[in-house]
């Protein structure tokens, strides 16, 4: 299988990182698309995703498959002996999925909105408008809060071990940097869980 990706952008990293925890990194081979040069623009990248996005997943038997969780579900389902992310028991699973939907519209939305608007990335296809950029850093600092106050006392994030919900998190929160958004001195639950999530292998991917 191919996954195309272009390796800075957070949505692949957060693929990369999920096939590390499940050691199935060997598995695909990871396509560069250069999303600055428009190559995701092109006929050929189209027929894999109309929404023009990476990641993208192709089987070989030619199926594709876009949007990073989709790829995630699918390695969680296609090997079953590997690590579980997505969470063991109905509970969990729950729950997981309710932290990927807050993590998703709460904090990484707003931080990829916040650096479309406010840095030009693309400005030759889009009309960026820099105070709504600037609103959705606001956004992602008030998160930031939030998730600090929840972490006190815990390791992760939910269900008392490590999941996709805290892949989603560190690679978010690692992608802010390019927008000046950094953990602030005080939030010392986030950062000790930033550090925590860092020193895992996966994080290399």
């Amino acid at each position: 299988m191919k996954i195309f990706e272009t390796r800075s952008a957070p949505n692949p990293r957060r693929v990369r990182m999920f096939m590390a925890e499940k050691g199935l990194l060997d598995k695909a081979e990871f396509v560069q698309i250069d999303i600055e040069k428009g190559e995701n623009l092109s006929p050929e990248f189209v027929a894999r995703n109309p929404m023009k996005k990476v990641p993208v997943m192709e089987l070989d038997d030619g199926t594709c498959i876009a949007e990073t969780m989709a790829i995630c579900r699918y390695f969680e389902e296609a090997y079953p002996d590997t690590p579980t992310l997505l969470g063991d028991t109905p509970i969990d699973k729950a729950l997981v999925e309710q932290w990927l939907r807050w993590l998703e519209f709460y904090f990484f939305m707003p931080t990829g909105m916040c650096f479309q608007h406010t840095t030009g990335y693309f400005k030759d296809r889009m009309n960026p408008i820099k105070a709504w950029g600037e609103e959705c850093g606001q956004t992602v600092e008030k998160f930031m809060h939030f998730l600090d106050k929840h972490l006190e006392g815990k390791d992760y994030i939910c269900c008392d071990c490590f999941t996709a919900a805290d892949i989603n998190a560190f690679t978010t929160l690692a992608f802010a940097r390019v927008v000046n958004i950094r953990i602030k001195p005080e939030q010392a639950n986030l950062q000790a869980w930033f550090e925590r999530i860092k020193a895992r292998p996966s994080a290399q991917a």
